[in-house]
C-alpha cells in the first residue's frame, strides 16, 4: 500500500504545457533573426556529420538488427547507410549515431545535446511526408527551443538527481518539432507535449556504455510517437508538463517556470548551441585544450614527470575514469582526454578508439595526470601545470574551452569536423555536396536530395 509523503508541490504554475504548444503551432515561419537562423543550419550540418560518422558503429549495427526483427516499412533513409526502414526506427538510429562519438552538439547552460532527439526525428518523418527544407529548419528552431527551456526550467538539480537531461528533454523537443512539421494546432500540439511528458529517457547510469547514445534515439523516436498519436486524437493532460504531478516537478526539485516563458519567441536558445571540437564529454575540453596548448609549446609526453590538473568537481563526477577499457569509456576519462590533447594535438574521434586508448605511451602518459578538485574554479575552465623531468613547470589556464560560446567553431572548422566524419563513409564528393544542401537547407523545396546524398 502507498504510503502519504509530504511533497511541496506548485500549484500555481503558470500553464506551460498550453504557453509551448502555442508558441510551436502558431509562431511565424523564420520569425527570427538570420543570425539564428544561420545557427540552425550549423547546428543540423553538425547533428548530420555525427550521424553520417558513427553509422557502422557496432552500436548502430546492433540496434539496426533489432530494428529488422521487426520487419519495418521502408519510409525513411538513416544516414550514412543504404538502409531504409519506418521513420521511428530511422529516428531511433539516427539518434543512436548521432550520439554515438560524444561528436554532438550542447547547450553548454543545461549540457543538453539538443539536435540528436530533434534533428533525428525530424529528418525521417520530412522525407516520408515531404516537407520543404524551410519547414524543418523552422521545426529544428523550435523543438530545440522547447527541450532546452524546459531542461533551463529543472536545471541542474534534474540533472544532479541522475537523470540524462539530453534524453529526459529530448522527447518534448522531438514530439514539439514533429508537431510543427505535422501543421497540428494548439490543442493536438499540447497533447504530443503530454504524451511526451510521461517518457523521459535516460539515466547517467549508462555514461560510458550503447545505452548513453540511445537516449537521444529512444527521445528522438518517443517524441515523434507521441506527435503522430497526437495528430490521430490520442489525448494526454493539458498540463503535463507542470501540474505537481507532472514532469518538471517529478524529475526535480527546481521548476523555475519563468525560463520556459521569459522572452518565449524572442529569445532562441539554439542561439547558444555549441560544437565540438575534441570527441568526448564535454566537461574535458577545457583540461584538452590546456594539454594542446602545452604541446604547442614544446611539451613532449616522454618530458613528463607528472601533470596536475585542477578543476570543478563535475568534470570527475562525470569524467573521472582513471583506466578506461575500451573507446566509450576514455570519453568519460579526462586522464585520458589529457594524454590524447598532448600526444596527438587533438582528440577527434579516432584518439577514441579502442586500440589508441589502451596503446602503452597513452597509458603511461594518462597515468602522470593528477586531477584535484577545485570548486573555485568553473566548470568550462581547467587549470593545468606540467613537471617536467628537467624541472621545468609549464602552465596555461583555460578560462574557456575552444568551441565553447566566447570561442565558437567557425564555419570553416565544422565543414573540416564533417569531411572527418564524413568522407571515409560516402566519399569526399559526395560529402561537399551534402555540405551545400546542408546549407541551402532553408531553400530547399524538399529533403530528398539530401538525404539520397547520405546514403554509403
Amino acid at each position: 500500500m502507498a504510503t502519504n509523503t509530504t511533497v511541496v508541490a506548485d500549484h500555481n504554475a503558470p500553464a506551460v504545457t498550453q504557453i509551448l504548444a502555442e508558441f510551436v503551432a502558431t509562431h511565424p515561419s523564420k520569425g527570427w533573426s538570420d543570425a539564428v537562423d544561420h545557427e540552425a543550419h550549423r547546428t543540423f550540418l553538425n547533428w548530420l556529420g555525427c550521424a553520417i560518422g558513427a553509422s557502422d558503429h557496432a552500436a548502430a549495427r546492433a540496434a539496426l538488427a533489432a530494428v529488422n526483427m521487426l520487419q519495418p516499412a521502408p519510409q525513411a533513409s538513416i544516414a550514412g547507410r543504404k538502409d531504409r526502414v519506418d521513420m521511428a526506427s530511422a529516428a531511433l538510429i539516427n539518434g543512436i549515431t548521432s550520439h554515438t562519438f560524444d561528436f554532438d552538439d550542447t547547450h553548454l547552460k543545461t549540457i543538453i545535446h539538443p539536435a540528436g532527439p530533434v534533428a533525428s526525428a525530424l529528418l525521417p518523418l520530412a522525407e516520408h511526408i515531404g516537407s520543404s527544407g524551410r519547414e524543418v529548419i523552422d521545426a529544428l528552431v523550435l523543438g530545440i527551443d522547447v527541450a532546452c527551456r524546459m531542461g533551463n526550467t529543472v536545471y541542474p538539480e534534474h540533472y544532479d538527481r541522475g537523470w540524462h537531461i539530453t534524453g529526459t528533454t529530448g522527447m518534448l523537443g522531438s514530439a514539439a518539432a514533429c508537431a510543427r512539421l505535422l501543421k497540428l494546432n494548439t490543442q493536438q500540439t499540447a497533447m504530443a507535449l503530454g504524451i511526451a511528458a510521461s517518457q523521459p529517457i535516460g539515466l547517467r547510469e549508462q555514461f560510458g556504455t550503447m545505452t548513453k547514445p540511445f537516449h537521444p534515439g529512444g527521445a528522438a523516436r518517443a517524441g515523434l510517437m507521441s506527435a503522430l498519436m497526437a495528430k490521430h486524437g490520442f489525448t494526454s493532460s493539458g498540463k503535463a508538463l507542470e501540474a505537481p504531478r507532472g514532469w518538471a516537478q517529478v524529475v526535480s526539485t527546481k521548476s523555475n517556470w519563468n525560463e520556459v516563458t521569459g522572452e518565449l519567441g524572442k529569445r532562441f536558445e539554439i542561439s547558444f548551441n555549441t560544437y565540438k571540437p575534441f570527441a568526448c564529454g564535454i566537461v574535458i575540453h577545457p583540461s584538452i585544450d590546456a594539454c594542446v596548448q602545452l604541446r604547442e609549446q614544446g611539451v613532449k609526453a616522454e618530458d613528463v614527470e607528472r601533470i596536475e590538473l585542477r578543476v570543478h568537481s563535475l568534470v570527475l563526477e562525470l569524467t573521472g575514469k582513471k583506466e578506461p577499457a575500451d573507446g566509450l569509456q576514455g570519453k568519460f576519462s579526462v586522464y585520458h582526454g589529457c594524454a590524447a590533447g598532448l600526444i596527438f594535438g587533438r582528440a577527434a574521434e579516432e584518439e577514441f578508439d579502442d586500440h589508441i586508448v589502451t596503446r602503452e605511451d597513452v597509458v603511461t602518459l594518462r597515468r602522470k595526470v593528477q586531477a584535484t578538485v577545485d570548486n573555485s574554479i568553473r566548470e568550462e575552465s581547467a587549470d593545468v601545470t606540467a613537471f617536467l623531468k628537467d624541472g621545468r613547470k609549464i602552465h596555461v589556464f583555460i578560462e574557456h574551452a575552444i568551441g565553447s560560446v566566447q570561442r565558437p567553431m567557425t564555419d570553416a572548422a565544422l565543414e573540416a569536423k564533417f569531411h572527418g566524419m564524413s568522407d571515409a563513409v560516402i566519399g569526399a564528393d559526395k560529402t561537399n555536396a551534402l555540405l551545400k544542401a546542408c546549407w541551402n537547407l532553408g531553400q530547399a523545396t524538399d529533403v530528398h536530395a539530401l538525404t539520397a546524398l547520405t546514403h554509403a
